[in-house]
Parts: C-alpha cells; sequence; structure tokens
C-alpha cells in the first residue's frame, strides 16, 4: 500500500532555493538523526535534551517525536506492522523535508524493523542518515514504565507491544550506540554532539 502511487498529472517542482543554499546560511549540515530503541529506552528523552543543546548553539533543530506524531499526521495508523511500516515511511518522508530545509531533524520512534529503517536512509545522501541506537534492556526500559504501557502489554491489554509481544530488529551498523541503562543523560548527548562534530555536521 505504502509504495502505491494515486496521485496523478504531478509534476516535481526545484526550489529556487537549494539545500545547500539553506545549509550554508545556518552555518551547518542538515542531516537525519534517527533515534531507534524500545519504549522507554530514552529515544525521546536524550532527543529533546539534544535539542535544547543545538538550540543554545544557535542550531536549526527540530525533533519529530512518535507519540506526538501519531496525535495529527499518523493518528489514523495503529500498531500493526503494515501500520508501522506506513507509520515510518511517512515520518521518514517528514523527515526528509527537514533537511530539504537546511535543518537537522531528530525522530524519536521505536521504528521496530530494520527494512523500514534502511528505507528512511536510502531516502537521503550518504551521511545524511545518522542512526542512533538507543540500547537499554527490557528490564530498564520497564522499570522506568512511567506510561504504564509494560504492565498494560504483560496483562494483555496492548496487543503487539515491541519487546513483549511484537519483535524488535536491533540495528546492525548504526553509526552510534547509546546505552541508557549505563551512561547519564549527559554522557548519551556528549557521543552525539561529538559524533556530529566530527563528521562536519556541526562547526562549533
Amino acid at each position: 500500500m505504502s509504495e502505491t502511487i494515486k496521485s496523478t498529472n504531478i509534476t516535481w517542482h526545484h526550489a529556487h532555493v537549494t539545500k545547500q543554499d539553506r545549509e550554508q546560511q545556518n552555518g551547518h549540515r542538515s542531516v537525519i538523526v534517527w533515534f531507534t530503541g524500545l519504549s522507554g529506552s530514552g529515544k525521546s528523552t536524550v532527543a529533546n535534551a539534544l535539542d535544547a543543546e543545538l538550540f543554545q548553539r544557535g542550531v536549526r533543530s527540530f525533533v519529530l517525536d512518535g507519540d506526538n506524531i501519531r496525535h495529527g499526521l499518523n493518528k489514523n495508523v495503529g500498531f500493526s506492522p503494515a501500520d508501522r511500516e506506513e507509520n515510518i515511511r511517512r515520518i521518514g518522508e517528514v523527515a526528509k523535508l527537514f533537511t530539504e530545509a537546511g535543518m537537522i531533524a531528530m525522530t524519536a520512534f521505536i521504528s521496530p524493523y530494520r527494512a523500514d529503517r534502511d528505507k528512511v536512509r536510502a531516502l537521503v545522501a550518504e551521511g545524511d542518515f545518522v542512526e542512533v541506537y538507543v540500547r537499554c534492556g527490557v528490564d530498564a526500559c520497564e522499570s522506568r514504565d512511567t506510561k504504564g504501557l509494560y504492565k498494560k502489554a504483560r496483562a494483555g491489554e496492548i496487543k503487539e507491544f515491541t519487546g513483549i509481544s511484537a519483535p524488535y530488529e536491533e540495528p546492525l551498523n548504526p553509526e552510534l550506540i547509546l546505552d541508557t541503562d549505563k551512561e547519564t543523560l549527559e554522557e548519551s548527548c556528549e557521543k552525539v554532539l561529538r559524533y556530529l562534530l566530527e563528521k562536519s555536521v556541526l562547526t562549533k
């Protein structure tokens, strides 16, 4: 379904202001920083802390959060494998638009399937997709269960819950791994910042 193009009589319009023009004006490259991991692993926490640090540095960035997106753009998709695929397809396209606007787009989605994450990677140029595996064991994630989701999943109240009744496919070659059950939030953020500086996404 997600691969079907239903629109007809459409033409791609090229912008007068290019991605490179915007990057030059902003003083930094635009990339997708894709945080993936189990519910409760710390994806949103790290992404938002990093966003705050980037903002202080004058970097144009934005966090696309899984729960927030499901309140609007993706409110009509559920959690079946097909719906999860469509969820990630849509947000991948949105994240790409953010990079075209010269921004660093950070996404905080479980995104449990490698194939879906790889499809997003393929949308942008090499080096413009930074996969960050927010690695945290199920036990640790469950102990942080502020939303009560794991408890409901264990009780059978939530079907197809990643890590309990639905699979999570770990990244095979992520650009970064954050062990959030072992390192502090500051350490995790510093890892990502250091990577962005080393790859010349940021200059300061």
